[in-house]
Parts: structure tokens; C-alpha cells; sequence
């Protein structure tokens, strides 16, 4: 596993208390344990990691937060709130918003209204009543909220471009966009490095350090490019078959003899997960 890029920002998250308490999370899908009592908090303004095999659990856990799957066990609490009891649709409304391990954009859209799909979850118009015309005021906020956004990630120039046809690098970045119109105090990426080139994931790790900062955002990470994952992450939980086996900062994770076992493997491995 190579060192992270010294180059990526160390800044220390503000502290406030936990805004997601996971506590004691069962799933199970027939006979098969997806997640077992499953426990973690994530700090307000933290940037935490959630690691491990392929089916360890990770995005199980991701569409329980997101009220996607329903838990068998457990609680989770978000800001204070009893998020099982949160309809799907009211997730976003919550304050939670994701991306996912494939690019979910409508193609035929433009990149401006593709990230206005995320606003209009915080409005009181929905889209497409937007798109014909209604509720102008509102609309045209929206708009511009979301032009803002789209020219903090260098997306500006390919506002009125259709979706469909652009890098999948590009395509990432308008998915984020999207998520951070929604005004999230969680942002919740599903490896977000999935697919991009060596340059793209350090920009990537230098994005989400600046986005946190710049939206007061708290971050809950997926992701199986451990340098960027060892470079960015404020606290990092393991995951193997469902449970947690190692939490910590970076620096007690990687040296973990269980982690090493079950996850990162040796110094000889290389320095991407499976």
C-alpha cells in the first residue's frame, strides 16, 4: 500500500458532537447477514471512511441510511432524529444526500438542470413544475444556486451540454454537484473514485477536503483507493462480513494487525483494495 500524497490537506475537522450515531445495525436478506450489529458515530465536520472487502457490507449500510433497505436491528440517528423512522423521500429533506457507485444522471438533460434535479428537493417546486414554468421565483434561485455550485467544480463552461456523451470523470463531478444542491449537512459518496484516472483521484481527495470546508458538510466515505481513503479521512471504520472489526484515525488503522488480515494486505499488494 503506497503513502498518501503528501501534498493533500491535514486540516483537523471542527469538533460538535456526533451527527450520525449507528447503533447496533442488523440486516439480514433471507438467511444471509448483510450487517451485524453494526456500531460507529461520525463526528459533525468529520470526514469519515467506511472500508472493506467486496460484501463486507458497506453499501448495505449506505441504503439503510438512506432508507433504501430497512434494518432488522438497531437504530440510526441523524442530527438527532430517529432516521428509520424518515420516509425515502423525505431523506433528502433531512439533510442526507448520496451519489452511487454508477453515475445516476438523466443523459438527455443538460449539466445545469441535472444539478437543479438536486435543488428542487430543498424547494417548494417540484421539477418539473420548474421546467414548464412554475413557480418562477423559485426557479430562477435555483438556477443560480446551482450555477454557483456547478462553478466551484470547474463545470460552469458545460452548463447548457447535454449529459449524455461526457467523460465519465465529468459525469462524477456533475453527480456531486447534484448531491451538494440539495444543501446536505451529510454528504454520503459511494466510491467515488470508481473509474477515474491517477490525476483525477487527487483531485478528488483535494475536492472533498475544500467542500467540506466551503458547505459545512459532515462526510461519510465508500471507497477502495486506500492512498486517497489514508490522505483525506478524519476517522475510518472496518468492515468484514457485516461487523466492524477496526475503527480510528488512519495512522492506527493501516497498522491494525485485523485490518491488515482481512483488507489492506502487505506492503507488496499494492495499494488499491479488491
Amino acid at each position: 500500500m503506497s503513502s498518501p500524497d503528501p501534498a493533500a490537506p491535514t486540516t483537523a475537522p471542527p469538533t460538535g458532537g456526533a451527527l450520525l450515531e449507528v447503533a447496533g445495525v442488523g440486516v439480514r436478506f433471507g438467511g444471509v447477514v448483510a450487517l451485524d450489529g453494526l456500531t460507529f458515530e461520525i463526528q459533525r465536520g468529520s470526514i469519515c471512511a467506511l472500508i472493506g472487502p467486496n460484501g463486507a457490507g458497506k453499501t448495505t449500510l449506505f441504503n439503510v441510511i438512506s432508507r433504501l433497505y430497512p434494518a432488522t436491528s438497531g437504530s440510526v440517528t441523524f442530527d438527532g432524529r430517529d432516521l428509520l423512522k424518515v420516509p425515502p423521500h423525505g431523506i433528502a429533506r433531512a439533510g442526507i444526500a448520496r451519489t452511487f457507485q454508477n453515475v445516476a444522471l438523466f443523459p438527455g438533460l443538460s449539466v445545469l438542470d441535472n444539478v437543479r434535479v438536486g435543488a428542487h428537493t430543498e424547494g417548494r417546486v417540484g421539477f418539473v413544475r420548474g421546467l414548464v414554468g412554475l413557480g418562477w421565483p423559485e426557479n430562477r434561485r435555483m438556477a443560480a444556486e446551482s450555477m454557483s455550485i456547478l462553478e466551484r467544480l470547474d463545470l460552469a463552461h458545460l452548463a447548457s451540454r447535454p449529459a449524455a456523451g461526457l467523460p465519465f470523470g465529468t459525469l462524477k463531478r456533475i453527480e456531486l454537484a447534484r448531491a451538494l444542491a440539495s444543501r446536505p449537512k451529510l454528504l454520503m459518496l459511494d466510491e467515488p473514485a470508481n473509474g477515474l484516472t491517477h490525476a483525477e483521484v487527487d483531485e478528488l481527495a483535494a475536492t472533498i477536503h475544500r467542500l467540506r470546508d466551503e458547505f459545512d458538510l459532515t462526510v461519510l466515505l465508500v471507497e477502495h483507493h486506500m492512498a486517497m481513503v489514508m490522505a483525506i479521512s478524519d476517522h475510518i471504520v472496518v468492515l468484514d462480513f457485516g461487523r466492524r472489526i477496526a475503527e480510528g484515525p488512519p495512522e492506527v488503522v493501516r497498522n491494525d494487525p485485523k485490518v491488515i488480515e482481512a483488507y489492506l494486505g502487505t506492503a507488496d499488494d499494492g495499494d488499491g483494495g479488491p
